[in-house]
């Protein structure tokens, strides 16, 4: 029989699993946020942004937009997301393709109190194939293969894949595959209180029903609130350069 100990233990790992899943949606979340900027090569796109958001009912995710990095020989756009919330951390390390921004290689680190998790995606967008291999103690545990008849995304950097977006009006929608595939809905535009103030701001919705996002319509183009249907929500907190991207 169980315990109230055993009750607190399992409440507690299932909102850890939650997390989890919704570290794997955040950037589904994020996928309409920023989708209507520059069009261009992504190498112009890239801007060096980064992006703070408070995680309810605790945490912090930061998004770190590094530029043109050299790795394995070659030349890569490269984006870091961090989450932390008590109990749990994880680093994603996203390579992309500079001309498309679509992913190439990404190195997923998880941290547990009491273990570790490591994961490569690899992505063939040639193919429209991806792979996903996770490793418990440098050991291979289990192997994922996807196929469809699409490109898949980077939740991350799906944003950025999105920023050539024309013609946005109420209605637009895209499938995106993160592997699972969504289609995101711009389903209106109204005034939402951010940080104490009014921010005009584009509302988009998921189908499946996983998530509401809502992001500044303006010259940033920012995700200002975050609502996902695992319990947690995020809220902008701060929006910056990184130092080398910075006007001198």
């Amino acid at each position: 029989m169980r315990n109230a100990l055993t009750d607190t233990m399992l409440e507690k790992y299932h909102n850890k699993i939650m997390l989890v899943k919704f570290s794997k949606i955040l950037g589904v979340l994020l996928a309409a946020l920023l989708a209507f900027g520059s069009v261009g090569a992504f190498a112009a796109v890239s801007k060096g942004e980064k992006i703070v958001y408070a995680i309810s009912p605790i945490g912090r995710s930061e998004y770190n937009d590094l530029g043109m990095v050299d790795y394995k020989g070659k030349k890569f756009w490269l984006v870091t997301f961090l989450t932390r919330v008590p109990g749990f951390r994880d680093l994603e390390k996203i390579y992309a393709d500079p001309d498309t921004g679509l992913p190439l290689i990404v190195e997923r680190y998880i941290n547990w109190p009491f273990s570790k998790e490591f994961l490569i995606e690899e992505y063939d967008p040639q193919n429209n194939s991806q792979i996903t291999r996770q490793f418990l103690k440098n050991k291979l545990t289990k192997e994922y293969k996807y196929k469809s008849d699409g490109p898949y995304h980077n939740a991350i950097l799906l944003p950025f894949y999105l920023r050539g977006v024309k013609d946005l009006h109420t209605g637009w929608s895209m499938v995106v595959r993160v592997p699972e595939e969504f289609v995101v809905t711009l389903k209106n535009v109204e005034d939402i209180k951010v940080k104490g103030k009014k921010t005009i701001a584009y509302h988009f919705t998921s189908k499946p029903d996983k998530f509401e996002i809502w992001i500044s319509k303006d010259e940033n183009l920012l995700p200002v609130v975050i609502k996902g249907t695992v319990g947690y929500s995020m809220f902008l907190e701060s929006h910056s350069l990184q130092e080398q991207f910075q006007e001198k």
